[in-house]
């Protein structure tokens, strides 16, 4: 499979949003490196990490103070060999999350925008490819104004894709939109991936979307690159904090270090403060400080009679502090009885239910080994 996309850069940019109490921007450093080929890479991490100075910088609009920006084997940009290519020269799509059609023209005119090149019989042949791709074959002499959300934005992937570009940027196109819309278009984009044989860069604040589109996501902080993994990489093995709470998981505790590996159980044992858990072996030596934690889904309530508390199992005893409802879900908070820590889990209603928990309960709670994370204090 050839290349896609390489990128090493670096940029000086502002944090989108100002501190509150100091009244100032931060200024970081976007310091990125990274290769994709044919596949599907979603940029996911909290507002001003650098997702849309990345954008800008690999489409043109923004210039990057040094590196190199490759898309299938041709030069978009290279400091040392100053090359700096304009944007009408970059051979990519981009869609914004305001679709930006232009409203004096129906679907046909606007696909056909970047084709102004082509000859009128590849152009309409080209154009109809795309309304079939898209399925807007119907639409095709509606303007924009006669178009719902979700149908301005597959005009828009249509009009990006229709030059053949040899990257696509989507910039959050689905946040206008409500869930149901949101969940269908992000699946036609998966079907797209399969089609078009195109790398796509793909910004998201949806962590669910994230999961449901991706080949690998990019976890971006303060300008770097925290983590770059499949989903099941970055949601079973955080590298890092700023990792593990951008994915979710809320019960993080940085107290523990490593005790000892077990190799008849093929587990490793974590000492955090009086309580022992295991995890699954990783690169840890004994003795190395750690953080670990478990997403609140992936915690496990059984009745309080039902068993002992067995820490070789991950096993404990627990009172329920609080059941807050979540509709299919409750969220339960609880506090060891053995030990000092506090977790949250959530729970489906009808479990919770049929094991009559309820505030200033006891029960057990089971860590499945698999399922703890567990990553290198800092």
């Amino acid at each position: 499979m050839r290349l896609g996309v390489k990128v090493d850069l670096k940029k000086q940019y502002s944090e989108a949003e100002i501190n509150r109490k100091k009244g100032i921007k931060k200024d970081f450093t976007l310091d990125v490196s990274f290769e994709m080929e044919n596949e599907l890479v979603v940029l996911f991490g909290p507002s001003g990490s650098g997702k849309t100075t990345l954008f800008k910088c690999i489409s043109g609009i923004t210039e990057p103070d040094s590196g190199k920006i490759t898309v299938d084997n041709r030069v978009y940009y290279d400091k040392d060999r100053k090359i700096n290519l304009p944007i009408q020269k970059r051979n990519l799509g981009y869609v914004f999350q305001n679709y930006t059609l232009f409203p004096h023209m129906n679907v046909r005119k606007n696909i056909e925008c970047g084709l102004k090149e082509w000859k009128k019989e590849e152009r309409e042949k080209r154009v109809m490819e795309m309304l079939n791709l898209l399925h807007i074959e119907e639409l095709e002499i509606r303007y924009p104004s006669q178009l719902s959300g979700g149908q301005k934005q597959r005009v828009a992937l249509a009009r990006a894709l229709a030059p053949r570009p040899g990257i696509l940027l989507l910039d959050e196109p689905f946040s206008a939109l409500d869930m149901k819309i949101r969940t269908r278009l992000a699946e036609k984009i998966k079907n797209l991936q399969n089609k078009i044989e195109i790398p796509l860069l793909f910004i998201t604040h949806n962590l669910e979307e994230a999961f449901l589109l991706a080949d690998r996501i990019i976890i971006l902080h303060a300008g770097k690159i925290q983590q770059f993994g499949t989903p099941e990489e970055i949601f079973y093995h955080p590298e890092n904090l700023h990792v593990a709470e951008l994915i979710g998981i809320s019960n993080i505790f940085d107290d523990a270090y490593v005790e000892e590996h077990n190799e008849e159980s093929k587990s490793a044992v974590l000492k955090s403060e009086d309580m022992k858990i295991k995890i699954k072996p990783q690169n840890f030596k004994v003795g190395d400080k750690v953080s670990w934690g478990v997403h609140p889904e992936n915690i496990t309530l059984l009745r309080a009679d039902s068993g002992s508390e067995d820490q070789e199992e991950n096993i404990y005893f627990a009172h329920v502090d609080s059941i807050v409802n979540k509709g299919p879900k409750k969220r339960i908070t609880l506090k060891l009885v053995k030990h000092n820590k506090s977790l949250t889990a959530e729970v489906p209603a009808q479990f919770v239910d049929s094991l009559k928990l309820s505030a200033g309960g006891l029960c057990l709670v089971k860590l499945e080994i698999s399922k703890v994370v567990a990553f290198k204090s800092t």
